[in-house]
């Protein structure tokens, strides 16, 4: 006990209750098992023996006076930012619809400049930004002689999710079409943005993903209310999780539903196929990817991001190999792939594939209580 003290001195004597020792301990994988070898029946109950061994500073204050971590509020700036990607998306659409020629190609530029611009703010504020204050357990304490620092390792991964969401995005644009293309012995001619054209974009998923960025907002946001109402409500870990777990399903098919809605308004709005499929399975990948990013918990979205644009890739490329001499079997996962399901089972298949696995990954990562630990007194 003696040993496990020391090793948690700073955390201990920081701490204004045992829950946020518990908390500390638990992100440093210290497990009821674990407790158990102290002779505690869980960590908590090992925080509290811990918190009571350490001598305080009349100055803090006490566990009587904490205040419970402040539940986040609706801000009308991020409100605003989440509409805003949808809203430059309509207005790119209805420009598309009524451009021709040159014009045509203008707005589209414009357009996919605005749309990522305003997506960008969305995500640096509000809950898609992740909840302020939020402690990043997961730090080592130094970085040893030749290794990369933490920092660097965590902004190269925040570079690839950035890129492989764009593809992602820039698939359930372009990608079906472009498949079908290549499929056909295309592409002939680059895209026109038209829904009879030779490279045909999916527009009405596209918007409705893009729409899709307020109640993603709205998701996190009750996420991160109730996470904070369990840390000041529970008194153990297991109570917390046992808390927050049907919250967590529940904003998950809260969003769902939102974009299925979504779906279908784009679709008889645009006169368009909704691409359920394919769009719902992104969306339910990108709302745990981003959930998981804004806790520190950035190299399994990262993974999954990457493994779905690497198989997309594969199916555009190895039809275009298959072309070679010698080659054609290349092409044969992918064509008999499309010809059952069509298109569509490509992005459908890959994206519900690492939903499900980010949904695990988060179910284990996000019903943590230091995945939602507020951040103590500045040090």
């Amino acid at each position: 006990m003696k040993a496990l003290l020391h090793r948690h001195r700073g955390l201990c004597e920081r701490a204004v209750d045992p829950l946020e020792i518990a908390v500390g301990l638990e992100a440093y994988g210290i497990t009821d098992r674990t407790a158990a070898h102290y002779r505690h029946r869980d960590v908590f109950s090992l925080a509290e023996e811990l918190h009571a061994r350490v001598p305080r500073d009349t100055e803090r204050p006490s566990d009587a006076g904490a205040q419970p971590p402040p539940v986040p509020r609706v801000r009308a700036g991020w409100l605003l930012l989440t509409l805003l990607p949808g809203a430059l998306g309509a207005v790119t659409v209805t420009g598309l619809r009524l451009a021709q020629g040159t014009p045509r190609l203008l707005v589209s530029v414009g357009g996919l400049l605005a749309v990522a611009l305003a997506t960008r703010a969305a995500l640096r504020h509000g809950p898609l930004a992740g909840p302020p204050g939020t402690r990043a357990w997961r730090t080592a304490p130094g970085t040893r002689a030749g290794r990369t620092p933490p920092h660097t390792h965590a902004g190269r991964t925040t570079v690839g999710t950035r890129a492989w969401t764009l593809w992602l995005l820039g698939y359930a644009l372009l990608g079906d079409g472009l498949l079908h293309a290549v499929l056909s012995g295309g592409p002939d001619a680059p895209p026109t943005g038209a829904p009879d054209g030779p490279w045909p974009t999916a527009t009405a998923p596209a918007l409705a993903l893009l729409l899709a960025c307020a109640p993603a907002a709205w998701c996190a946001h009750l996420l991160a209310a109730g996470a904070h109402r369990g840390l000041a409500g529970s008194r153990t870990l297991r109570q917390f999780t046992a808390a927050v777990t049907p919250l967590l399903l529940g904003a998950y098919a809260l969003f769902l539903t939102a974009l299925a809605v979504l779906l279908a308004l784009c679709g008889t709005a645009l006169h368009q196929p909704a691409a359920y499929p394919q769009a719902l399975t992104l969306g339910a990948l990108l709302l745990p990817a981003r959930l998981l990013t804004t806790r520190h918990h950035r190299r399994a979205p990262a993974r999954a991001l990457g493994a779905v644009a690497l198989v997309e890739a594969l199916a555009l490329a190895l039809p275009v190999a298959a072309r070679l001499p010698g080659c054609a079997f290349l092409a044969v996962p992918v064509q008999t792939l499309v010809d059952a399901w069509g298109e569509t089972a490509v992005p459908a298949l890959a994206c519900g594939t690492a939903a499900l696995a980010l949904l695990w990954h988060a179910g284990r990562t996000l019903t943590r209580a230091s995945a939602h630990a507020p951040t103590g007194a500045p040090r």
